[in-house]
């Protein structure tokens, strides 16, 4: 796919609300679609428990009830309202919105995916235009439909000045990792990116909390602190069909059910422990996917606030283990603020992801544009 830069850095809002269905962060980033040139304010709108509830009734469907579409739109709509417009550029202010909306369903080896919500409703409220729908190309040319945010992992890591392969773990519902060679410019050239999720993370926790304790979580991982982990359940864990695919390779949230089922029997300390040291196994498990060993891993995502979690990872690989503040990051948005780095990508014309990624057969560019004077429902 063809494509350069944009002439000149632009002002991108990126919104993403995640499988932990917490609620919706956006972020704002200046980038040509190639570098990042400087972060923006960022904001974050809660989900309700009984907007959670909601999600969570229609979690595996194909097509979201109108109550639940309007849901996404509004609270999206909110969030974004929060941003101020850019310091430095008051007059043109926000020029772009990447708008992911929430996954309801994801079967790349089916050939689709569904991410709820219309950007053209969007595009309408806030008087921007709009990209949106960034996975359904990829997976139309035989892609995985996911990881979407490892060409920003690569501009981050040279953002960073990283002058040897780093990867970066983002630890969401589902954790997804990226290894990535600075050295090569492009994202989409052979060697510069390998990428795939890793396996669950905080999903299976999250759902033994709320089942079991009415909590969204397992905050700095204290009940889990408290027990100790199965390791014939997580080694059964680890048998797993997709720990015997090669990557690129990606995870639907409720894959891996069997694992918390698994741990029906035991106490709430124990089964929060073995939860939590089956996410970091896999992790583990994934880092032998790398191409070369990294020299460093940057964690993101809700996940890196558990020191019992981040504690395990480090126990299991080789290599440092970071939260992404410590250079200089922040980790709460940068899924958000990836998808405002890829609106601009396909504004540009640019791939958004690529063989190494996805598992796409070419490098390609997703996302469909909606502008704010055209509307399917307004």
């Amino acid at each position: 796919m063809g494509g350069k830069a944009l002439k000149e850095p632009i002002w991108v809002a990126g919104c993403m609300s995640g499988t932990s269905l917490d609620g919706v962060d956006v972020a704002l980033l200046k980038t040509d679609g190639v570098a990042i040139v400087g972060f923006g304010e960022s904001a974050f709108r809660p989900y309700s428990e009984a907007e959670q509830a909601m999600f969570r009734a229609e979690l595996g469907s194909w097509q979201a009830s109108e109550p639940l579409t309007e849901l996404i739109e509004t609270a999206h709509s909110q969030a974004l309202s929060q941003l101020e417009p850019p310091q430095d550029a008051p007059e043109r202010g926000i020029a772009l919105i990447g708008f992911h909306g929430q996954t309801l369903n994801h079967a790349p080896d089916e050939g689709r995916t569904y991410q709820a919500g219309d950007g053209a409703v969007l595009a309408a409220v806030m008087g921007l235009p709009v990209i949106w729908d960034f996975r359904s190309s990829d997976v139309e040319m035989g892609g995985q439909g996911a990881p979407l945010a490892p060409f920003y992992h690569h501009a981050l890591a040279r953002y960073v000045g990283a002058e040897a392969p780093v990867v970066f773990l983002n630890l969401g519902g589902v954790g997804n990792l990226t290894w990535v060679n600075p050295k090569v410019a492009d994202p989409a050239a052979p060697g510069a990116c390998l990428a795939f999720d890793t396996g669950p993370a905080n999903a299976p926790v999250n759902d033994l909390m709320r089942a079991r304790l009415g909590q969204s979580y397992d905050k700095d991982g204290a009940l889990a602190a408290q027990g100790r982990p199965d390791m014939e359940i997580v080694a059964r864990g680890l048998e797993h069909a997709y720990f015997y695919k090669m990557p690129p390779k990606s995870l639907d949230r409720n894959d891996f059910h069997g694992v918390l089922e698994a741990v029906a029997p035991l106490s709430d300390a124990d089964a929060a422990a073995t939860l939590t040291a089956f996410a970091a196994a896999c992790v583990a498990r994934a880092m032998d996917h790398c191409p070369s060993p990294p020299a460093a891993l940057y964690v993101t995502g809700g996940g890196r606030h558990n020191p019992v979690l981040m504690a395990m990872i480090a126990a299991g690989v080789d290599c440092e283990v970071l939260p992404v503040e410590e250079i200089g990051l922040d980790g709460d948005m940068l899924e958000a603020q990836a998808f405002a780095y890829l609106a601009a990508r396909v504004r540009a014309g640019l791939p958004t992801s690529a063989p190494s990624t996805t598992g796409v057969r070419a490098a390609i560019g997703g996302g469909r544009l909606s502008r704010p004077e055209v509307s399917s429902k307004a």
